[in-house]
């Protein structure tokens, strides 16, 4: 069963083919990747799926819904979170902040309720902050709660986007190269995650440029090249593919 059905997606800025055409369709309790060369038009795909960018042609559907003109926040309360390739996250609020900031689009509370802090509001407010500090810990970073993001360093703020991105309860969960730019540890660290979360039920579809944890990670991968979609399929498949060989590994087999 399709979780994420993308048929024919394509955009332009301008005479600039970003996209062209691209079809995929990703399975319900899925780990996939999408891998190219820097400039094949992977982020600019994952701005189609989540709203910042309106395709010029083709179809985004989440669990057979079309979602393809949707908003960025709608699409984010039918259950597609993200991360970025960028780390974005508020600098001057506390790690746990951040995270209870990632549940926004879940409050029921009432304004009235929220005004005159009615017990039903404290305890809504309890769970969440509870809960926050959960998905701190399943990060590695229950003990940096009170610690401002902009003093943790580069791999913990990562971790603390992915913390955001869980606490809104994604049945999809994107990752602009989760692994770009930490240590050798910090990137076991996130490799552990992202597996727990994906065996936890949740959809993951990540970029990486990564391709040795692609191939650890992944069941399925698809390759972009100059905007289209040069290949797709298992890991093992993607890696022999004499036209991954070439536009992408740089080496050809003997």
């Amino acid at each position: 069963m399709s979780r994420l059905a993308v048929d024919g997606l394509s955009l332009r800025f301008g005479g600039l083919e970003a996209l062209a055409g691209i079809s995929l369709d990703i399975a319900e309790h899925a780990l996939y990747a999408v891998i190219g060369p820097n400039g094949a038009g992977k982020t600019s795909f994952f701005n189609c799926l989540t709203g910042y960018y309106r395709p010029s042609a083709g179809t985004v559907s989440l669990d057979g819904r079309d979602i393809t003109r949707m908003a960025v926040p709608d699409v984010a309360a039918l259950g597609i979170r993200r991360t970025f390739q960028n780390v974005r996250v508020f600098p001057r609020l506390s790690a746990h902040e951040n995270v209870l900031a990632g549940a926004h689009l879940r409050s029921s509370a009432s304004l009235l309720g929220t005004l005159l802090g009615t017990p039903a509001m404290r305890r809504a407010e309890r769970a969440l902050a509870d809960e926050a500090q959960r998905w701190l810990e399943y990060v590695g970073l229950a003990d940096k709660s009170r610690v401002l993001a902009a003093d943790l360093p580069y791999g913990m703020r990562k971790r603390l986007e992915v913390a955001r991105a869980l606490m809104g309860q994604p049945s999809v969960l994107l990752l602009d190269e989760p692994a770009a730019g930490v240590s050798s540890v910090e990137r076991e660290e996130l490799v552990a995650v992202i597996r727990r979360t994906w065996e936890s039920g949740v959809t993951v579809v990540m970029i990486e440029h990564d391709v040795e944890l692609v191939m650890q990670l992944a069941t399925r991968v698809a390759v972009l090249q100059r905007g289209r979609l040069l290949v797709e399929g298992s890991p093992e498949d993607v890696r022999s593919d004499q036209r991954v060989v070439d536009a992408y590994l740089g080496r050809r087999r003997g």
